[in-house]
């Protein structure tokens, strides 16, 4: 499967390198196990959601309906919600309409990306926070909440900072594992600022299919039976890792990272299993391995047996 003397392709500032590493290794997406992304790994049947409303491709989509399911959801005003094409363009509308802000690294850095950074300013967080998964204390505060992985982590949909003032953006993307499908929101302090976001979006920027996917999906969530899921797998891959003399590094994300483990994500590559270099939060020497299911979990084991020696248990999974 490896090109015979090619390296592994750089890897990209946000994960998602599955597609890259697959025309590198000439095998189709599908055929690669992607970690380096932390979605849903337990998702709907988004390909069967898609089928039954493939007609939606051929009209313009009206994103309102959608704004008040996601407005019930997060116990808000449905005028202070707004749907946007995935969480990203939620962070730069926002960041559009802020200007300035502040970040404390190690962060998401597509903060950074779209904001003029002010130590002064309000503060971007995320929430669990990313790279180390964990959530926010009850009485932390922030000018902008980033919740895409909050609720794989806790069960339910939001933390509810937008009833104290904050700005708070939610991520569909990560529910559905479906980065093809291309739905965030994000609820505001109050209308204004919801229609000052509304006015910046491009027109028809959630196309009508992803409309129509997330209304039906929405119906079908169980987030706390999904949690729960996630939390034992969580625990599965901790076990596994840590079995095999890794220091792991766990808590409620939907992933984990591994400390010390220099040259990983390319061997890992070379075996058709991408994982998540941790260099854009200045740990070089760092991954992160999102949570797979079972039988992706059976495969990155494999993968990773063949990089390194291994630590025998008579409890590995």
């Amino acid at each position: 499967m490896t090109p015979v003397g090619a390296d592994v392709p750089p890897p990209g500032s946000h994960g998602g390198d599955g597609a890259v590493i697959a025309a590198w290794l000439g095998v189709t997406p599908d055929a690669v196990l992607d970690l380096s992304a932390s979605l849903n790994p337990f998702p709907l049947d988004v390909p069967a959601l898609i089928t039954a409303h493939a007609a939606a491709a051929r009209r313009y989509g009206d994103p309102r309906p959608l704004e008040q399911e996601i407005a019930t959801l997060v116990e808000a005003d449905p005028e202070r919600v707004v749907a946007t094409n995935g969480a990203s363009e939620a962070i730069a509308l926002v960041a559009q309409l802020l200007g300035r802000g502040r970040v404390d690294d190690p962060e998401f850095s597509l903060y950074r990306r779209h904001l003029e950074i002010d130590p002064t300013a309000g503060l971007w967080r995320s929430n669990p926070h990313s790279p180390s998964g964990r959530l926010a204390d009850g009485d932390d505060t922030a000018a902008v909440w980033d919740e895409a992985y909050w609720q794989l982590a806790t069960g339910i949909w939001t933390r509810g900072d937008h009833q104290r003032g904050a700005f708070v953006i939610g991520s569909l993307t990560k529910l559905l594992g479906a980065p093809g499908i291309r739905v965030g929101w994000v609820v505001t302090p109050d209308a204004d600022a919801a229609a000052r976001i509304r006015r910046a979006r491009p027109e028809w920027s959630v196309s009508a299919l992803a409309i129509d996917v997330a209304l039906d999906a929405l119906h079908d969530l169980d987030l706390c039976a999904l949690s729960s899921k996630v939390a034992v797998a969580r625990g599965h891959l901790t076990r596994a890792l840590t079995h095999r003399g890794l220091d792991v590094e766990a808590d409620a994300a939907p992933w984990v990272l591994v400390h010390g483990v220099a040259g990983m994500r390319d061997e890992l590559a070379r075996r058709g299993v991408v994982v998540r270099d941790c260099t854009s939060f200045d740990m070089p020497d760092t991954v992160r391995i999102a949570v797979p299911d079972t039988s992706g979990l059976e495969r990155l084991l494999e993968a990773l047996d063949c990089t390194q020696p291994r630590i025998t248990d008579p409890k590995d999974p």
